[in-house]
C-alpha cells in the first residue's frame, strides 16, 4: 500500500507510554525471559538464592543487575527497535485514519449527512474506554459513547502470526472496518441495533443482528478502499488479496473451527469467512453505501 505521503490525520490519541502495559519500574517481561536461563540453575542452589537476593537489592538501589551481566546494551538495543516498529506503525494508522477522513467526507454529504471525524487510541496493554474497560485480548474495536477505536498495536502481529493474515493492507481493512462502524454510529444504526437487543432480551437474535451490522462495516471497508483507490492511487499488487485474506481469516467459521474444531452459527457475531469477503467486496466493486444494506 502506497501510504507514506498520505496526509496524517491529527485525530490518534497515543497512550502506549500511559495505558496499562508499562513496566511501571519492574522488569519487563522480555528482560526477565532474556536472563532466564541464568535464573533457573540459581534457583537450585542456597548460594544461587543469595546471587538473586543480591540482585534484587542492588535493583532496589538504583544498579541495574542486567548491566553487570552485560546484557543491557542488547536489551536496549531489542526494545529502541521494538519502539521504532510501534512508531512506524502508529505512523502508517495515522495516513489510512486520513484517507479514510477525506473519502467519508465526500461520500456521506452525498447521502445528506455530515461526516465527523472519530478518533484512534492507541494503547499497550489494557486503558479505558468510553464504553468500560478495553484490553488487548479484546481485538480493535469501535466505541460509539465516545466515537473512538481502540487499537493495541499487537492485534497486527496476531492478526500477521496467528491469523497468517500478513501484510499493510490487511491492516487498514481492518482500520477502515472499525471506522465503518464509526459511519454506521453516524447514521443512527448502531443505536437502533442496541435498542432492538434489549427489547428482544434474545442472544440468537441479537447474535444474528450483531452479524448484519459486522458484514456491513466489512461493507463500508470495501467503499473506502475503492474511493481512496480513485482519489489518491494507495493501492500496489497483491494488495486486495491481503484484505480479502484477513477477513477471511477472521470469519466466525475459520475462528471456532481452528479454536475447537466444530462451528456453531447460532453463536456468530461477525459472519462466516465467505460473508465477510463477499461484502468487502461488494462495497470494493460498487463505492456505493446504498449496496451495503445488510438488513435487507
Amino acid at each position: 500500500m502506497k501510504w507514506k505521503d498520505s496526509r496524517r490525520s491529527t485525530n490518534v490519541e497515543d497512550r502506549r507510554e500511559s495505558s496499562g502495559g508499562g513496566s511501571g519500574g519492574l522488569p519487563s517481561m522480555g528482560s526477565v525471559m532474556m536472563i532466564w536461563p541464568l535464573i533457573k540453575p540459581l534457583l537450585r542452589t542456597k548460594l544461587g538464592w543469595a546471587i538473586i537476593a543480591l540482585g534484587i537489592l542492588a535493583y532496589m538501589n538504583g544498579i541495574n543487575p542486567l548491566a553487570i551481566l552485560g546484557l543491557e546494551e542488547q536489551r536496549t538495543t531489542i526494545h529502541t527497535t521494538d519502539k521504532e516498529k510501534e512508531n512506524e506503525q502508529a505512523a502508517f494508522i495515522s495516513a489510512v485514519l486520513g484517507d479514510t477522513e477525506e473519502v467519508w467526507k465526500e461520500i456521506l454529504p452525498q447521502y445528506h449527512m455530515h461526516y465527523k471525524d472519530p478518533k484512534i487510541v492507541l494503547y499497550r496493554g489494557s486503558t479505558q474506554s468510553g464504553c468500560g474497560y478495553a484490553s488487548a485480548q479484546m481485538g480493535p474495536f469501535y466505541c460509539p459513547v465516545d466515537q473512538k477505536v481502540y487499537l493495541d498495536l499487537g492485534f497486527f502481529d496476531e492478526l500477521a502470526n496467528r491469523h497468517n493474515a500478513p501484510g499493510d493492507f490487511a491492516q487498514a481493512y481492518v482500520i477502515a472496518h472499525e471506522i465503518g462502524h464509526h459511519v454506521q454510529n453516524l447514521q443512527g444504526i448502531l443505536s437502533k441495533a442496541q435498542l432492538l437487543k434489549q427489547q428482544w432480551n434474545d442472544e440468537e437474535k441479537a447474535n444474528a443482528l450483531q452479524v448484519k451490522i459486522e458484514l456491513q462495516a466489512d461493507c463500508y471497508a470495501g467503499i473506502w478502499a475503492h474511493h481512496a483507490q480513485k482519489r489518491f492511487n494507495i493501492l500496489e499488487p497483491g494488495d486486495i488479496e491481503e484484505a480479502l485474506n484477513a477477513a477471511g481469516s477472521i470469519g466466525d467459521d475459520t475462528l471456532q473451527k481452528k479454536a475447537t474444531g466444530y462451528v456453531r452459527p447460532d453463536t456468530f457475531t461477525h459472519g462466516t469467512s465467505q460473508q465477510r469477503t463477499e461484502w468487502f467486496k461488494r462495497g470494493l466493486e460498487t463505492g456505493d453505501v446504498g449496496e451495503c444494506n445488510t438488513f435487507q
